[in-house]
């Protein structure tokens, strides 16, 4: 799945990223949370990423990703991003942190001509015991996180 996104198309994302992520074998906890973090991702750009930008989501091996991109003017840290809770009387600021808690790897790529941030769901097949949890790292390599061809 590829889609284009801004303002106004933000809710239509979210029931198209459910229906894809469904579809792909993620259990319905995890296409919640896939979801969540896919609107996170989607508005941050809106917010701070020049308005609009591009979600993809796909499947390689056991993991689904989601990956957006926008042309915003990138992140100041993006090795900091999202790794400390943002305290409870703070207005915003907690997107990372919440992609960062749900997804099983996360990575930030990004530069002055905008970002790419990528969220990966591992998937639990049945009878599986399902995946070790993977674990990010602070440097913000996202886990050896590449876009297919």
């Amino acid at each position: 799945m590829e889609q284009q996104f801004d303002e106004d198309t933000l809710y239509a994302l979210r029931s198209a990223v459910a229906a894809h992520a469904n579809h792909l074998g993620l259990s319905a906890h995890r296409v919640a949370d896939l979801v969540v973090v896919a609107h996170e991702l989607a508005s941050n750009s809106v917010r701070h990423g020049g308005g609009a930008g591009r979600l993809r989501l796909w499947q390689a091996g056991d993991f689904v990703y989601c990956q957006v991109t926008d042309a915003g003017p990138g992140l100041p840290d993006p090795e900091l991003a999202g790794w400390r809770k943002v305290p409870t009387e703070a207005i915003g600021g907690r997107g990372l942190w919440i992609v960062r808690q749900l997804a099983d790897t996360f990575g930030i790529r990004t530069g002055s001509a905008g970002s790419v941030l990528t969220a990966g769901f591992a998937l639990t097949r049945p009878g599986s015991p399902g995946p070790e949890p993977v674990s990010g790292s602070p440097t913000g390599d996202g886990g050896g996180l590449v876009s297919p061809g």
